[in-house]
């Protein structure tokens, strides 16, 4: 505090990390995934179950812009690809935005989204393997059509997917954020264009003694606030009674920031951190192998 009654600040940082395992021990018992109560043998059948699961895979897929011709081409060589494997992967996580320009209440698309759908149904309905072994999760982008842009957003409507759960029945659409449980292991989706928005945001230039990538920035910046979108709500409107589905404690093991800038992976503090990139624009996705954490950034070479 200096004498002309300025505080002055010297140094300032984030409220420390607690790591998961010591969150966990806290509350012993306790599924905060909101499955109850667990006891100590079924923690340890989940453990085993997930180790044995080597050859468990989830494709995740991000900007999917069902409105453009070269992506379906690009998606529907993906799918046949992974139909000619011995073992097809168990999840496909697509996330929006599906179409490449925003679909607000001025847009008069949505019928042709739909049908568009009902194509991106076919294209699946077309892989023999994919349908009898696979599912399939859609999570909506922050310009997919949906009552508001405040978050957490909740799943396509129903208008929007009817046709294509005509060829996918059991496809499951879900809202953004999503959190995925595989066995004991916590995994968040989140498609938004979060990287951006963060850096637009910034008032102090973050520092660079450690890392010069934003993207590690930013998964510093999200796991140390313990919330997915840390924005003023003038930035982000959140609804505030659901504002505890983007909360990050305790931490997940596994955190994918679906977002329109290039393909990245980082781990901080245990935390598996991944961007699956623009299927859209640079045709990269990624394969995550649950039992071990293992992530496969892919793509598809540029003709």
């Amino acid at each position: 505090m200096l004498l002309d009654g300025i505080f002055q600040v010297k140094t300032c940082g984030f409220p420390p990390l607690e790591n998961r395992d010591k969150s966990i021990s806290a509350f012993p018992g306790i599924d905060f995934f909101g499955c109850g109560t667990l006891s100590k043998e079924e923690t340890l059948r989940f453990a085993d179950m997930e180790k044995r699961a080597v050859n468990e895979m989830f494709v995740v897929i991000s900007d999917i812009w069902l409105d453009n011709n070269d992506t379906m081409t690009r998606l529907e060589e993906v799918l046949h690809e992974y139909d000619k494997q011995d073992v097809v992967p168990s999840l496909f996580i697509f996330m929006g935005n599906f179409s490449s320009h925003p679909c607000n209440l001025s847009s008069n698309s949505f019928s042709s989204l739909r049908s568009q759908f009902g194509e991106l149904g076919q294209i699946i309905g077309a892989c023999t393997n994919l349908m009898r072994q696979s599912r399939f999760l859609l999570i909506p982008g922050p310009d997919d059509p949906g009552p508001s842009t405040t978050l957490p957003r909740c799943a396509l409507p129903k208008y929007i997917t009817e046709e294509f759960k005509k060829h996918i029945p059991n496809a499951l659409f879900s809202s953004n954020p999503c959190r995925v449980k595989f066995c004991n292991q916590e995994i968040v989706f989140f498609r938004q264009d979060l990287l951006y928005r963060m850096r637009r945001s910034c008032l102090i230039r973050p520092s660079t003694e450690e890392t010069s990538d934003p993207f590690k920035h930013l998964v510093a910046t999200i796991t140390h606030q313990s919330h997915l979108c840390p924005l003023p709500l003038t930035v982000q409107p959140v609804t505030w009674n659901y504002d505890h589905c983007l909360h990050l404690y305790p931490t997940p093991q596994t955190i994918v920031l679906g977002d329109k800038s290039e393909q990245k992976e980082f781990e901080y503090a245990g935390i598996k951190c991944f961007n699956p990139g623009s299927f859209s624009t640079d045709s990269t996705f990624v394969a995550y192998r649950p039992y071990n954490r293992e992530v496969e950034l892919s793509g598809l070479q540029k003709g």
